[in-house]
C-alpha cells in the first residue's frame, strides 16, 4: 500500500479510490457516502486529502467526490502547452464534468478552495445547467486579483507573479529545493496557521514536488495570468455572471481577506450570493473544518 493509499483509508474512511479515464488523461477520485452528488476540489499545493476534515461527514448526507485536479496528486500532468491551455480554468472544469459523468452524475453542488475554486468557479460560469449550488473559499477572480493587486499583495502572493515567468525560470529555481519551496507556500503564507495533519503535509510535498507537478505549478499560475484573464474580460464584457446560489467564504486573517472587498467582488459575479468569513487563515479546510462544515450544511441543503 502506497503512502496515498494508506493515507486515504486512514483519513477518509469508507471512501471508494477509482481511476476516472477522461479524454486527456486519468484523474484519481475518491467517491464515499450516499444521497445527492456533490464534487470538491482541492487547493494548491495540496491534494483530495485537503478534505478529511470535512468530506467523511459530509458523506452522511451526500454522495461526496473528491478528485485530485490535472497537475496534482495521482492525476494526469499535462506538461507544457501552446498559451497555457492545459492549465486553463476551463479546461479544468471540463475535464471535472466528464468525471462526474462517468461516476453517474449530471448536475451536482460543488465546493473549491484556492485552485480548485477557480475551477469551480469556471465551471458555473460555462456551464451553468449542471451546478445546483457553489461554495467558493478564499480566492478573488483572476481578473479582480490582478486588476487591484498592490505592492503589499504582490509581496505577500509573490509567486502569482514568480511563477508567471516564461518557462523554464521558475521551473529551474524551484528545482534548487522545491520541497522548501512547497513548504513554504503550504506554512508562510500571512495569516497561516494551518494544523496539518503531519502525515497529509508529508503527502502534499512528495506530490508536488516531482518534476511534472513543479511545471503544473508554473503552467496554472502563468493561465492564470492569460487565458483565465481573458475568459473573464469575455463573461464581464458578454454580462455573463453565475446563476446558481453561492456560498463565499474567506480567511479574515488572510491577504485575500485583508486586501480585497470581497463582498463587491462576488456581488458582481454572483448575484445570488452569501457571504461566510472564517477566524483563520487561507487554507480553511484544515484551519477550520468544524466552522466550515457548519455553513457547508446550511448552505448545501
Amino acid at each position: 500500500m502506497t503512502l496515498f493509499e494508506d493515507l486515504d483509508k486512514r483519513l477518509l474512511p469508507g471512501f471508494k479510490r477509482q481511476r476516472v479515464q477522461t479524454t486527456e488523461g486519468e484523474i484519481l477520485a475518491l467517491v464515499g457516502g450516499e444521497g445527492p452528488p456533490l464534487l470538491m476540489l482541492h487547493g494548491d499545493p495540496q491534494t483530495h486529502l485537503c478534505w478529511h476534515g470535512i468530506a467523511p461527514r459530509l458523506a452522511e448526507d451526500y454522495s461526496v467526490v473528491l478528485t485530485d485536479l490535472r497537475g496534482r496528486g495521482e492525476s494526469h500532468k499535462p506538461g507544457l502547452s501552446p498559451g497555457h491551455l492545459a492549465y486553463a480554468k476551463r479546461t479544468y472544469a471540463k475535464e471535472q464534468l466528464e468525471v462526474m459523468e462517468a461516476l453517474g452524475f449530471e448536475c451536482f453542488r460543488l465546493v473549491g478552495h484556492d485552485r480548485g475554486a477557480r475551477v469551480a468557479r469556471r465551471m458555473a460560469l460555462d456551464h451553468p445547467e449542471r451546478i445546483e449550488r457553489l461554495a467558493i473559499m478564499d480566492i478573488v477572480p483572476a481578473l479582480d486579483f490582478y486588476a487591484q493587486t498592490t505592492a503589499q499583495i504582490a509581496q505577500d502572493y509573490y509567486y502569482f507573479f514568480f511563477l508567471t515567468q516564461p518557462a523554464p525560470i521558475p521551473e529551474s529555481l524551484i528545482r534548487g529545493d522545491p520541497e522548501i519551496f512547497m513548504g513554504q507556500i503550504l506554512t508562510g503564507l500571512p495569516g497561516q496557521t494551518a494544523p496539518y495533519d503531519p502525515e497529509a503535509f508529508k503527502a502534499y510535498i512528495a506530490a508536488s514536488t516531482s518534476e511534472a507537478a513543479i511545471v503544473a505549478f508554473c503552467e496554472c499560475f502563468r493561465a492564470g495570468l492569460s487565458q483565465d484573464i481573458g475568459h473573464d474580460r469575455d463573461d464581464r464584457a458578454a454580462g455573463r455572471t453565475i446563476a446558481c446560489p453561492t456560498l463565499v467564504m474567506w480567511g479574515d486573517q488572510g491577504v485575500v481577506g485583508k486586501n480585497f472587498d470581497i463582498r463587491s467582488i462576488w456581488k458582481a459575479w454572483a448575484p445570488d450570493s452569501r457571504f461566510e468569513p472564517m477566524p483563520c487563515g487561507h487554507f480553511i479546510p484544515e484551519e477550520e473544518p468544524d466552522r466550515a462544515l457548519r455553513a457547508l450544511r446550511e448552505f448545501l441543503l
